[in-house]
């Protein structure tokens, strides 16, 4: 099902019951897999990889180069994971020889207008609200939410389960589970209602709470704020999430 005005390469692999629509571009080196839908006006350029179920909206573009100077043309890839679903014109550029890949993960939402730079990983079931900006080198961990044109600062880190107030500017890691807000954007809570949504119990978000009072309010420096989590929380494995990544945070963490 591909619209006779699409420019389709005869080298991409196209899988089954997939739809192009009108005046779309699919250059040499795409994979698109079963069941994927790519509307009026898409490019998706040499090295984008759709699994199945993907649904592209009008005038997106997908796998176009770095936006880095010390790109040197080298193959890298960005792969969408299944039924992940791109509005109109979000953009989103394939990786570079640091890590050769951008990766989204499944389902997650892309709104419009939305950019998601080069070497970024986005995990499972996120979303990413309309023109929210992610600078190169960004990951964001399963389930988090990010409103509308928040900015990412490059090699920012946030992790599973947060929700990030539009507009926001992310300088800092942004730990798990948390709600950020504000000019500077800081620490604003839990985000006790997507995590009950998720399933989490009271009881475990009660200890979430009484992790970060130990990272927030105790004047701790993060180093003695691990170790006293990983003492006190020791056999609690979703606490382990919040001491993991205060562990691998390099920018340090929204205060």
């Amino acid at each position: 099902m591909i619209h006779k005005t699409a420019i389709v390469s005869k080298r991409a692999r196209i899988g089954v019951n997939v739809e192009i629509g009108p005046f779309t571009i699919i250059e040499d080196k795409v994979t698109i897999g079963d069941n994927c839908k790519i509307g009026a006006h898409v490019t998706i350029a040499d090295g984008t990889i759709l699994a199945k179920g993907v649904k592209v909206f009008n005038g997106a573009v997908l796998g176009t180069v770095p936006q880095d100077l010390k790109f040197a043309g080298e193959e890298t890839t960005l792969e969408i994971g299944e039924n992940t679903v791109i509005r109109e014109y979000a953009f989103l550029n394939r990786g570079t020889n640091h890590s050769h890949k951008t990766v989204i993960g499944k389902n997650c939402f892309i709104m419009a207008f939305a950019h998601i730079a080069h070497d970024c990983v986005v995990g499972n079931g996120c979303i990413i609200g309309n023109g929210t900006q992610f600078a190169g080198h960004v990951s964001v961990d399963d389930f988090t939410i990010l409103s509308g044109h928040v900015l990412i600062h490059q090699f920012t880190q946030i992790g599973s389960y947060c929700m990030i107030e539009g507009g926001a500017k992310i300088k800092r890691d942004v730990p798990p589970y948390l709600m950020i807000a504000g000019e500077p954007a800081r620490y604003s809570g839990l985000n006790k209602v997507g995590l009950k949504r998720r399933g989490y119990t009271e009881e475990e978000i009660q200890s979430f709470s009484d992790a970060y009072r130990i990272v927030y309010r105790e004047g701790l420096q993060t180093e003695d704020a691990v170790a006293k989590l990983e003492k006190e929380f020791k056999k609690n494995k979703k606490v382990a999430l919040i001491t993991e990544f205060l562990k691998r945070s390099k920018r340090g963490i929204v205060r």
